[in-house]
């Protein structure tokens, strides 16, 4: 199996599927690089080149104990794009891969990366502060860790007919199959205790808006209008709003796993931009 040594000696699993234009596709907080499997693999047979990283702490990566911050998340990106001589790339990031994307470029700059989309995208800001008064209350972030922390088992179970359908769903009225719920969600337990907790920590607290504000290269902004764990008018919009060269698509409708809630139209859409 492929790895790449990031700057602290931890070692990060990714996958490299294809060849032609480099896209690098960047997971969701809690899940590792198995979710792409829709997207990468249309990618990929359509003549592009799918890079998967497994973020550390997740998946087939080390579990260091630290590094969950996004300065570090970035640094393993430049270590992985460096590996690999990436050039004339397109980072999709998707929630909190966003996030690693943008930090990538406001730390890193933007010489390997000519296009950037954001899925699901949980920047620019998620916390409730003075000067970002209409954010999620902290206690949600701490309710969320000691749920976690407690039965991450159960924890993850009620989170996903949220995260598939939004909160209005039910189990039996989400549009993807039970077994595919199930997959997705054992992703979410193969991964440290430690590395979900910090990611959440980092997810709710870290201020993204300058590191928005100076993103240069041509973006996607795709997001669903009935997500509950990044609403559109707090993330998506904002982040539009900061980004010049931008464009947001809004999913009707969809929730937060567009993933594999929207697959075929995720896919379309992203093929084209890239």
């Amino acid at each position: 199996m492929p790895f790449v040594t990031a700057k602290d000696g931890t070692q990060l699993h990714y996958e490299d599927w294809g060849a032609g234009r480099p896209v690098v596709l960047l997971g969701s907080a809690t899940m590792n690089s198995r979710m792409w499997e829709f997207q990468a693999h249309h990618l990929a047979e359509r003549g592009l080149r799918c890079i998967l990283p497994d973020r550390r702490g997740f998946g087939r990566s080390e579990r260091p104990w630290d590094g969950y911050d996004y300065d570090t998340l970035a640094d393993d990106l430049a270590s992985l794009i460096g590996h690999l001589g990436l050039r004339d790339t397109t980072l999709v990031g998707y929630a909190i891969g966003g996030g690693e994307a943008v930090r990538y470029l406001s730390r890193h700059g933007s010489g390997q990366v000519s296009r950037l989309a954001l899925v699901s995208t949980t920047a620019p800001f998620l916390l409730r502060t003075p000067d970002n008064p209409d954010g999620i209350d902290p206690a949600v972030r701490e309710q969320a860790v000691a749920a976690m922390s407690a039965d991450r088992a159960r924890y993850v179970a009620e989170i996903a007919v949220p995260f598939f359908g939004g909160l209005e769903a039910t189990a039996d009225s989400l549009p993807i199959s039970p077994q595919l719920v199930n997959w997705l969600t054992q992703q979410v337990l193969d991964s440290s205790l430690r590395a979900s907790v910090e990611i959440t920590r980092t997810l709710f607290t870290e201020d993204l808006r300058a590191d928005v504000r100076a993103v240069g290269v041509p973006t996607l902004i795709i997001h669903g209008d009935a997500d509950p764990s990044a609403p559109l008018d707090l993330c998506a919009r904002r982040t539009a709003a900061l980004i010049p060269h931008s464009s947001l698509t809004v999913y009707e409708g969809a929730a937060h796993g567009l993933f594999a809630t929207h697959a075929d139209r995720l896919n379309a859409d992203l093929l084209e931009f890239v």
